[in-house]
């Protein structure tokens, strides 16, 4: 197992788990509360900060997210604080990328300049959908004009944005999304998420989807519109680096690329999970979800961890291979066996490999594995077959 040096570098991940009201087809460790204790909060983020800085000491950070929940909801005070920090704790590559979680409602926009000053670099915004009516549907609280301020405000606070769509929507068709894509690329500056919408289980879009309430794009469809979605931003010069997330070359989500290439990070609050290597072994960490619950493990003890776990190096391997596959430029072989202490082929299945390149579903050779365009349609099901 590869023990990581300072230059490998570590990504720091911070959850805020509050949201002004939970959207019906969110699955995420989100909370709706009636007052924070801001004071309280900010002392238990820096306390686990603190925590895990210790057990990690000499890597070198090279970007920091602020997920949640709605992160813009935070004080600026408490992300200056939480930057600062890490600053303090760890060395902090120079190019560092730290990236906030901003919902675009008209009070949050309000911050940006704020944010920016606090040392966010990036902004990450959940517009969701161009059209009034839709984003009613999906219960976002911000208006279709709202959201288009809110993508100007933040591409003039910060020197990289992004903001997320969700597609297949009820109701939307090819011709519905095409205009609804090529306004969003009017708009983009070198990063765009977009996301099939999903229906996950126990959210209020799984009941209401189950009884009849609304229906989804079939799978023809979908399919359709997923590679309607690949062909316009290749056109646009922004092509899928990833499944959902798309960039012009240089604007990747440099923090999101750790997790999918395999490398270590840190999760800081409410529900973050982890994964470090510690004396030359892979440690999954998971924070306790409940945020009452995770307050008062740090202040108890200095951190909230709920699990953690030494990992089998096949099975951090085989987390490798799910979640490289999900990029564009696919597996590395050498990069894999260095941080895994596996050659990839001792992981895979042969005969299944054999089997998915002969149906075009994913291409290998002595450098890459990588799922072709047909397999990332299908990606799960191929991801199942090399593992099994």
């Amino acid at each position: 197992m590869h023990d990581p040096s300072p230059a490998d570098g570590l990504a720091v991940y911070v959850h805020w788990p509050f949201c002004k009201a939970k959207c019906p087809y969110c699955d995420f460790n989100s909370h709706v509360r009636a007052g924070v204790d801001q004071g309280r909060w900010r002392a238990a983020l820096l306390a686990e900060i603190d925590h895990y800085a210790t057990e990690t000491k000499g890597r070198v950070v090279t970007s920091v997210f602020f997920g949640g929940g709605t992160p813009s909801l935070m004080p600026t005070e408490t992300a200056a604080a939480a930057i600062g920090r890490i600053r303090d704790r760890w060395d902090m590559a120079p190019d560092a990328e730290i990236t906030l979680e901003a919902n675009p409602t008209s009070s949050e926009a309000a911050k940006f300049e704020a944010l920016h000053a606090a040392g966010v670099n990036r902004l990450s915004l959940g517009v969701q959908a161009l059209d009034d009516s839709d984003l009613a549907f999906l219960g976002r609280e911000h208006s279709a004009r709202e959201a288009l301020d809110a993508v100007a405000a933040a591409q003039h606070a910060v020197p990289r944005s992004s903001f997320d769509l969700i597609y297949a929507r009820p109701g939307q068709t090819a011709s519905r999304w095409a205009d609804e894509l090529g306004r969003a690329l009017e708009l983009a500056h070198g990063h765009i998420s977009l996301y099939q919408l999903t229906i996950e289980r126990g959210t209020p879009f799984f009941a209401a989807h189950r009884d009849g309430g609304f229906a989804v794009p079939d799978d023809d469809l979908a399919a359709t519109l997923f590679e309607q979605t690949q062909a316009a931003m290749d056109a646009a010069g922004m092509p899928a680096y990833e499944i959902s997330n798309h960039a012009a070359p240089g604007e990747e989500s440099r923090h999101n690329l750790t997790y999918w290439r395999g490398g270590d990070y840190v999760g800081i609050g409410p529900g973050a999970h982890g994964r470090l290597t510690v004396d030359g072994a892979p440690v999954a960490t998971e924070q306790a979800p409940a945020p009452e619950t995770w307050l008062a493990a740090v202040e108890a003890k200095g951190h909230g961890t709920r699990r953690r776990e030494t990992l089998a190096p096949d099975l951090r391997a085989r987390e490798r291979v799910m979640t490289a596959l999900r990029l564009s430029a696919g597996l590395d072989r050498a990069e894999f066996e260095t941080l895994s202490g596996l050659p990839l082929d001792a992981v895979i299945d042969a005969a299944a490999l054999a089997r998915l390149v002969e149906a075009g579903y994913v291409k290998t050779d002595n450098r890459v594995l990588r799922a072709t365009a047909e397999g990332r349609l299908r990606l799960n099901a191929v991801v199942a077959a090399l593992l099994a």
